[in-house]
């Protein structure tokens, strides 16, 4: 077999690696001692806290949202399964803001955890694995949304692990390639049953059982495993059948809809969910189970009418084009009581990304595109289909129907943006084989690894000076008006 199709089916080594689990272990300590520190502060309900861990413990209770104040089901228009979630705290610690809020950080700490796996297996390098975990663990935005108890970072973390899962699949099908010609196989490509496929499919189907924005990344990534495959059987000089494919991500999505109606568990067990029995409520067939599911068909074009036209003006909304420049971030918790020694004193949970970082991701993401295009780099290209499928759609939508829309549904986009910064970082600190040999080669990495480390600390000197606004610390009024850097757009 010639070298240059080994190197080109080349994957990770899938030995384990206890150096990259260290550091991984490092970051995702800090990480989650960062998020649960003073977790149950503030000691009350805030901004959209007071939708979803009201109906988590509505639903450990009645086994779906509940409405109080009519003692019956309640109208809501996200899917159970993040308020599921949810509500294993409260059964753990109570109705309470650790209740409320541990599920939370502990999905923000995995998917740091999740993060540093992909960048080592993208990058082949611990200190960019470890660049990435440290760059998501000190964003302020992603820090806040780790300490309140909304659904955005449950859908993120279930994004993220399809990611990984279909990264996976692009090893494991290059090396069962691999594995067929080192055994003398030639012709067509033998049965490979892509198990990471599959797990993608259902993770994608628990995203859309938090949030149906999941639905965004469905086309982005089989679009990606599909160029993928080609690629490598190319590189084989294998045939093989795209009907093959397709009929492995037709599977793929069938356990994408399996495991996103599984999230409707207790709307489907239960005879008082909404619309649960609207057709026979109004005079229509229910038969079982097909009954149960056109009654499901309606709560959801229902819901779909509802976000299509909630375009009720908010004072924290934005656009799309504003959420990478942090044009308008959304103020949590904003109180101005006595006490820190000052004449005017403030204390504010703002959702605001670490600025030196967020700032980065543009330009970050302008230049991966000419490497992409100049490198010829899967690891380029699979980065930017990820951030596209997590901020395209929302231009259309703000273009179609105009939707009341808020800076935190770029999160899913968020680890996607990071490995931008750390892949534009890397190629500072690795020039490609034969652009610089001997000690030219040796600078440029030794001047790479320096720019590179410098940025790191501004963002965690940066990360650390916004901090007091990322957990409601109470300042002087001056201290946190200093903080305000965009003036009236970050009030």
């Amino acid at each position: 077999m010639p070298g240059i199709v080994r190197r080109r089916l080349a994957t990770l080594d899938s030995r384990l690696d206890p150096y990259s689990w260290l550091v991984t272990a490092v970051v995702v300590a800090l990480a989650a001692i960062l998020r649960l520190n003073g977790i149950t502060s503030p000691r009350k309900l805030i901004f959209d806290e007071v939708y979803y861990p009201t109906d988590a413990w509505d639903m450990l209770r009645h086994g779906v949202e509940w409405d109080e104040k009519t003692g019956g089901p309640a109208y809501v228009v996200h899917a159970p399964l993040g308020k599921w979630l949810i509500a294993l705290g409260e059964l753990a610690f109570g109705n309470t803001p650790l209740g409320w809020r541990f599920p939370v950080a502990i999905a923000g700490t995995l998917m740091i955890l999740i993060l540093i796996r992909v960048a080592h297996r993208m990058f082949r390098s611990i200190v960019l694995a470890g660049m990435a975990g440290l760059l998501m663990t000190l964003d302020g935005f992603h820090f806040v949304l780790s300490r309140t108890s909304m659904l955005d970072m449950f859908l993120g973390l279930f994004i993220l692990a399809a990611f990984a899962a279909i990264v996976l699949d692009r090893d494991h099908y290059r090396r069962r390639l691999l594995h067929a010609l080192e055994n003398g196989a030639t012709g067509r490509v033998p049965t490979i049953v892509p198990w990471w496929l599959l797990t993608a499919g259902a993770l994608l189907g628990l995203a859309c059982g938090v949030k149906w924005n999941a639905l965004f990344f469905l086309p982005f990534f089989a679009a990606l495993v599909l160029a993928w495959r080609v690629q490598a059987r190319r590189s084989a000089g294998l045939r093989g059948s795209l009907f093959a494919d397709l009929g492995w991500g037709l599977l793929s999505v069938v356990l994408t809809v399996i495991f996103y109606l599984s999230t409707w568990i207790g709307w489907f067990v239960t005879d008082s969910g909404y619309f649960r029995h609207y057709r026979a409520d109004n005079g229509l067939s229910e038969p079982p189970v097909l009954g149960a599911l056109l009654n499901l068909i309606h709560y959801h074009s229902q819901a779909y009418g509802f976000h299509s036209g909630l375009t009720k003006p908010h004072p924290y909304q934005s656009w799309p084009w504003q959420w990478l420049l942090m044009g308008r971030p959304v103020a949590f918790e904003w109180v101005t009581p006595a006490g820190c020694g000052a004449p005017s004193c403030a204390s504010e949970v703002l959702l605001l990304g670490t600025p030196i970082l967020w700032w980065s991701f543009l330009p970050a993401v302008a230049a991966l595109l000419w490497l992409a295009i100049a490198r010829r780099d899967w690891r380029a290209y699979a980065i930017l289909t990820g951030a596209a499928a997590g901020l395209l759609p929302w231009f259309y939508f703000a273009a179609a129907d105009s939707r009341t829309m808020f800076s935190f549904y770029t999160l899913p986009a968020l680890p996607f943006l990071i490995l931008a910064v750390v892949y534009v970082l890397g190629a500072i600190m690795t020039p490609p084989e034969g652009m610089a040999t001997g000690a030219q080669r040796t600078d440029r990495q030794l001047i790479g690894a320096v720019v590179a480390g410098v940025y790191v600390v501004a963002v965690a000197v940066c990360f650390a000076y916004f901090h007091p606004i990322f957990v409601g610390e109470l300042i002087p009024y001056e201290s946190w008006s200093d903080r305000m850097w965009l003036g009236n757009r970050w009030i």
